[in-house]
């Protein structure tokens, strides 16, 4: 099937942010702990969500972001992005930070082949909640039901589920019938 529009990932799909995920994950815990907030044994998304509910959330995203923008300057380009641009408009919604995911386009320089951009920062709500993916699909002026959103996890195909959008695993993702 040919869609209308089509939205990708980034991390893992269009390009590998070089980052050290459990070096972030120790710097968020110190992070936390210098504000009296004891981070236990959560994960770096889960030390994210208890930064929420205790008022430390600007903080640990500066942490975080500062991270994936050297990890975007440093990312690897991903064989989908050699199959850009498209003949269809083309977004990205990502759980890293916008910033650093225009970083990594521009780095790799696919700022012309991409429309819109959401990150985990840009709306009120991260993946798999629908919000980003489905303001990337309004940005793009199209509909849901005729956007792919092209992933590499569980929880970009929960994203594409909840927002009633198709999914393809960006390993499966054949981009001949979209090419510009």
């Amino acid at each position: 099937m040919t869609y209308d529009a089509v939205v990708y990932d980034l991390d893992g799909t269009l390009v590998r942010l070089a980052v050290d995920w459990g070096a972030v994950a120790s710097d968020v815990a110190r992070v936390l702990r210098d504000r009296d907030v004891d981070p236990g044994d959560a994960g770096l998304w889960g030390m994210l969500e208890r930064a929420d509910e205790t008022g430390h959330r600007p903080v640990v995203e500066e942490t975080i972001t500062e991270y994936e923008r050297e990890g975007a300057r440093n990312s690897d380009r991903l064989a989908l992005a050699d199959g850009l641009p498209h003949s269809v408009p083309v977004g990205v919604c990502s759980l890293n930070a916008e910033v650093a995911c225009r970083l990594a386009l521009e780095t790799h320089d696919l700022q012309s082949t991409v429309g819109p951009v959401v990150g985990r920062d840009t709306v009120g709500s991260s993946k798999p909640n629908p919000e980003g993916l489905l303001t990337v699909v309004d940005e793009l002026g199209a509909d849901p039901e005729s956007t792919v959103f092209v992933g590499d996890s569980e929880s970009d195909a929960e994203t594409a589920r909840r927002a009633g959008t198709a999914f393809e695993w960006a390993s499966e993702f054949s981009q001949r019938r979209y090419r510009a």
